[in-house]
C-alpha cells in the first residue's frame, strides 16, 4: 500500500449502526429503549440475545452513547441521537472512553476477570454520566464467575450499568437473567436486508441488480453483518479494470457456489412430470457447472416448500421475498400439483438430503434421489390408491346398481386391472378379528369344575376374563399374567400356574391380593411345576398368525397384494361385528364359509356410528 492511501474498512464496519435510527429490523427494541430513555426509567442491567450479526454489540454501544450524551456544550442529558456532536459519544464510538469498558467473555472467562470488574464498580465515572460495562458472549463465563457477579449485578451503584450480549441465552444462568431486562433481537427479514444493501450499494456507487441482492440477502439468513461481508466480496469480485463495478445474479451465484434457480425449477418440474431424460440431463449440467450436490438438494427442498406455500396461500405470489421469475413459475407449478404430490416430493427430498450428506459420492446419491422422484411421479397418491381399490358397500340395497368399475361412474377406468375381476360379494365379506378366531389346538382352554363354579356367578369364568378384570386396576399385573405365566388349572377362587424364569417372585402374592380386593373373595393362587398351556401372549400371537394366513387368502387381499408388489399384510382391524352383520342379514348361524347369501344379495353398509368408533380398515 502506498503512503498516503487510506486503509480500507470493510462494509460491516463502515456501515455499523451508530444510533437508534440506523438500527434496522429491531423496531420493538428501539421503541422500548427510546421510551425508557425519554421517561428516565433506566434499568441497571440489560441482556441482548440473538443470532450472529443482528446488532447486539452495536446496540450495546448505542445504549452507552445514549445514556452518556452531553451534547456539544457538555450540558445535555440522555438522548436518542444522533450523537455526532458529542465528544463523549465520539470517544465511545472509537473505543477510547475510560468509563465504557467492553470485555470479551470468550477470552476472559474466569472469576479473576469478573473480580476486577467488581472492584472497579465502587469508583465513580471519570468523565461520563454512567460507567457502562459491556460483556460480549457472556455465556462463556464460568459458573464461578457468574456467581461472583450476582450480588453486584443485583444491587450495583447508581452510576453503573451492565449490558450483556450473547448468542446462547440458554447457557446464561437464570439467576443472572432474572436481574436483567432481556431483549431478543430478531432475524432481519429478507426484504429489509435487500433494501439496506441496495442503499449501501448506491453509496458505494456499485451497480447491482435485484437478483444479486436477493441472493445475498437469502444467504445472509437474517444476519446483517453476514450479508455485508458477502456484499463486500461480491463488489471485489465484480470490480472492473476501469474502476466501474457491476454485480449481477450470475456473479453472486458463482461466488456462493449456488445453482441456477431457474435450472432448479426446470429440474423439479421434469422430475415431477416423470421425464427422466430431461431431469438427468439438467442434473448433469449443474454438476458440470461445479454446483455442489448438497446445494442442489437444499434448493430443491426450498422450491418444494415455496410451491406448497403458494398452493395453500396463493396471495404469497405477490410477496417481494422472492424474485419475480420464481414467483411466476412457482405459482404455475402450485396450480399443477396437489398438496399430496408436493408432500411426497418433500419427504423424498428430505430423506435424500441425509443420503447426499453421508454418501461418498454426493452427486450419485443426488441422482438416485431424483430417480426416486421420477418414479414416484407415476404412482397414485394414497387417496387415489384407496379409491382404486373399490367402493364401500352400498347402504341402500333397493337403489340403482353401481357401475361395474366401482365408485363414481367417471372413475371406473382408474381401478387397477388386478382388482377388476374381484367379485362384488367378495369385497363385502369381512375378515374375522383375531379374538374371534379359534384358539390354537395346542392350548385348549381348561373348563372349571361344576362344583367350584356353582356359587361363583359373578366371578370371572375363565383365565382371560380374569386378566381383563384386573387390567383396569393394575395394568402392569395384567401384562405380567399375559406374558410371564403358563396356566395349569383354573377354577373359581383357585388358580395354578407355572411361572416363566423372568416372572417376578412375588407374582403369586400380588395376584392373590389383587383378586381379593377386586372380587371380595378369598382366592388360592398356587405355583405348580407342571408345564401348563402356552401363555396368553403366545396364544394371541398364534391366533394372529392364523388370522393373517386366512386373510391373505381373501380374494380382495390377494388382488391388492398382486397390484402392489412387495406389499405385506401386517395387521387386521375389524370395523364392524361379523355376528351382528350375520344376524342383521337373517343368518342366525353367521357362518363365514356360507357364500350363498353373499352371492345373491348385495351387502349392506355397517352402522356409520359403529364404523366411526373403530380404526380404519386395513
Amino acid at each position: 500500500m502506498s503512503d498516503g492511501q487510506p486503509q480500507y474498512r470493510v462494509l460491516a464496519r463502515t456501515y455499523r449502526p451508530s444510533s437508534f435510527a440506523e438500527l434496522i429490523g429491531q423496531d420493538a427494541l428501539v421503541q422500548t429503549l427510546s421510551n425508557a430513555i425519554r421517561s428516565g426509567r433506566l434499568a441497571h442491567a440489560y441482556v441482548l440475545t440473538g443470532v450472529r450479526g443482528v446488532g447486539k454489540t452495536s446496540t450495546a454501544r448505542i445504549i452507552a452513547k445514549a445514556l452518556n450524551y452531553v451534547g456539544p456544550d457538555g450540558q445535555g442529558g440522555p438522548s436518542l441521537g444522533p450523537f455526532d456532536d458529542c465528544p463523549v459519544c465520539q470517544a465511545i464510538a472509537e473505543d477510547r472512553h475510560p468509563d465504557v469498558l467492553e470485555m470479551d467473555a470468550a477470552s476472559h472467562t474466569g472469576v479473576d476477570d469478573v473480580r476486577e470488574i467488581i472492584e472497579s464498580v465502587r469508583y465513580g465515572p471519570v468523565s461520563a454520566r454512567y460507567k457502562v460495562y459491556i460483556i460480549d458472549e457472556v455465556h462463556m463465563l464460568s459458573r464461578s464467575a457468574f456467581n461472583a457477579l450476582l450480588k453486584t449485578l443485583e444491587e450495583p451503584p447508581p452510576h453503573t450499568k451492565f449490558i450483556f450480549a450473547t448468542t446462547e441465552i440458554r447457557k446464561v444462568p437464570v439467576t443472572v437473567l432474572s436481574r436483567c431486562q432481556r431483549f431478543d433481537l430478531r432475524r432481519v427479514d429478507q426484504a429489509t436486508l435487500v433494501a439496506h444493501y441496495r442503499r449501501i450499494a448506491e453509496k458505494e456507487q456499485v451497480a447491482i441488480d435485484a437478483e444479486a441482492l436477493a441472493l445475498i440477502a437469502r444467504a445472509a439468513d437474517g444476519s446483517v453483518r453476514d450479508g455485508l461481508s458477502l456484499l463486500d466480496q461480491a463488489i471485489a469480485l465484480g470490480a472492473g479494470d476501469g474502476g466501474a463495478t457491476e454485480v449481477d445474479g450470475g456473479l453472486v451465484r458463482r461466488m456462493l457456489g449456488l445453482s441456477d434457480r431457474s435450472v432448479v425449477f426446470d429440474l423439479l418440474e421434469a422430475a415431477l412430470k416423470g421425464d427422466a431424460a430431461a431431469a438427468l440431463g439438467l442434473l448433469d449440467g449443474l454438476y458440470a457447472a461445479g454446483t455442489d450436490a448438497l446445494v442442489i438438494t437444499q434448493d430443491l427442498l426450498d422450491q418444494v416448500h415455496f410451491i406448497t406455500r403458494l398452493r395453500l396461500a396463493p396471495d404469497l405470489a405477490r410477496s417481494e421475498d422472492a424474485p419475480e421469475s420464481e414467483r411466476v413459475r412457482g405459482a404455475a407449478l402450485a396450480e399443477t400439483y396437489s398438496v399430496p404430490v408436493l408432500t411426497r416430493a418433500w419427504q423424498a427430498l428430505l430423506k435424500g438430503l441425509a443420503e447426499v450428506q453421508a454418501a461418498p459420492t454426493p452427486h450419485k446419491a443426488l441422482e438416485m434421489v431424483v430417480i426416486r422422484l421420477i418414479h414416484a411421479a407415476g404412482l397414485p397418491t394414497p387417496d387415489e390408491a384407496v379409491r382404486a381399490l373399490g367402493p364401500a358397500p352400498a347402504s341402500d340395497t333397493s337403489g340403482p346398481p353401481r357401475p361395474a368399475g366401482g365408485g363414481d361412474p367417471g372413475r371406473g377406468s382408474e381401478r387397477p386391472r388386478a382388482l377388476a375381476s374381484v367379485p362384488t360379494a367378495a369385497v363385502a365379506q369381512p375378515v374375522p378379528r383375531p379374538e374371534q378366531m379359534p384358539r390354537p389346538e395346542t392350548a385348549p382352554p381348561r373348563a372349571a369344575p361344576a362344583e367350584a363354579t356353582a356359587g361363583a356367578a359373578d366371578l370371572p369364568a375363565d383365565f382371560p376374563a380374569l386378566v381383563a378384570l384386573l387390567d383396569a386396576d393394575d395394568p402392569e399385573l395384567s401384562a405380567r399374567l399375559q406374558t410371564d405365566i403358563r396356566l395349569v388349572r383354573f377354577a373359581a377362587r383357585r388358580i395354578e400356574f407355572n411361572p416363566l424364569p423372568h416372572a417376578p417372585r412375588d407374582l403369586a402374592s400380588r395376584l392373590m391380593a389383587a383378586l381379593g380386593a377386586r372380587t371380595g373373595e378369598r382366592w388360592a393362587v398356587l405355583v405348580s411345576g407342571e408345564p401348563g398351556e402356552p401363555t396368553l401372549a403366545e396364544q394371541q400371537k398364534a391366533a394372529d398368525a392364523e388370522a393373517l394366513v386366512a386373510a391373505a387368502e381373501h380374494p380382495l387381499v390377494r388382488a391388492t397384494l398382486d397390484t402392489f408388489p412387495g406389499a405385506r399384510l401386517n395387521k387386521i382391524v375389524q370395523v364392524f361385528d361379523v355376528d351382528a352383520e350375520a344376524a342383521a342379514s337373517g343368518d342366525p348361524a353367521g357362518d363365514p364359509d356360507d357364500d350363498t347369501a353373499a352371492a345373491d344379495d348385495p351387502p349392506s353398509d355397517p352402522d356409520p356410528q359403529e364404523t366411526r368408533e373403530h380404526e380404519e380398515p386395513w
